[in-house]
């Protein structure tokens, strides 16, 4: 009886010790879990997706961005030359010239942004904008200017809510200049975009209503 006791003060001994070893590998790992800014998040949820940098802390939000502005780059550049040459209204071929060298300008940028934060870029654009250089390619004329001016408009009303939302929460101070500048670029294109009159407002993407959106 006694012997049985003594396995059985033993036994609870064990799981106590094991108990604490246990809660001590849990709090290790929430430590680590936790992102810079004190939260947790799907894509940042681990520390290896954050990077040090002399600039600050790197996240994934801030990656995309600048994969994001160096995709646009790949596929406006070439499309705003073609428009330039294709385009049949002065206006059209006007924009075109301008988006093409603002482009060109902006990815010499994100490519020194990114070699400066050891982020790698891609070197195609993604298969939807490959698409969409296809078809535009197939055009001419009134049909041309039109498709030119609402895959662009849409395209640039897509990437400045993502340059919006790093702007608003990036800690890294490189990212956040280039960003700002990169916000004011796209603001200008969507502006001499619209200022071709072709813009069908109806096709794009209708705001998020106030009910989906966080309340401040």
């Amino acid at each position: 009886m006694k012997r049985f006791q003594g396995l059985q003060v033993g036994s609870l001994k064990y799981v106590e010790y094991s108990g604490v070893v246990v809660f001590l590998i849990v709090s290790l790992l929430t430590i680590v879990m936790v992102v810079p800014n004190g939260s947790t998040s799907v894509a940042g949820v681990f520390w290896q997706d954050w990077k040090m940098t002399p600039y600050g802390p790197l996240g994934p939000s801030d990656r995309a961005v600048l994969i994001k502005v160096r995709q646009a780059n790949l596929w406006e550049m070439p499309t705003g030359q073609q428009a330039q040459e294709r385009g049949r209204s002065a206006r059209v071929r006007e924009v075109g010239g301008i988006l093409a060298e603002d482009h060109k300008l902006l990815d010499e940028r994100v490519r020194g942004v990114a070699e400066q934060l050891d982020v790698v870029l891609p070197s195609m654009p993604t298969p939807t904008q490959q698409d969409w250089m296809a078809e535009l390619s197939k055009l001419s004329g009134a049909e041309y200017d039109k498709l030119a001016v609402y895959r662009l408009r849409y395209a640039h009303g897509q990437v400045i809510q993502l340059l919006a939302e790093v702007r608003a929460g990036t800690r890294n101070e490189l990212v956040r200049s280039f960003v700002q500048h990169t916000m004011l670029v796209v603001l200008r294109h969507i502006t001499l975009l619209e200022s071709t009159g072709l813009v069908d407002y109806e096709q794009l993407p209708e705001p998020l209503p106030p009910e989906r959106r966080p309340r401040v």
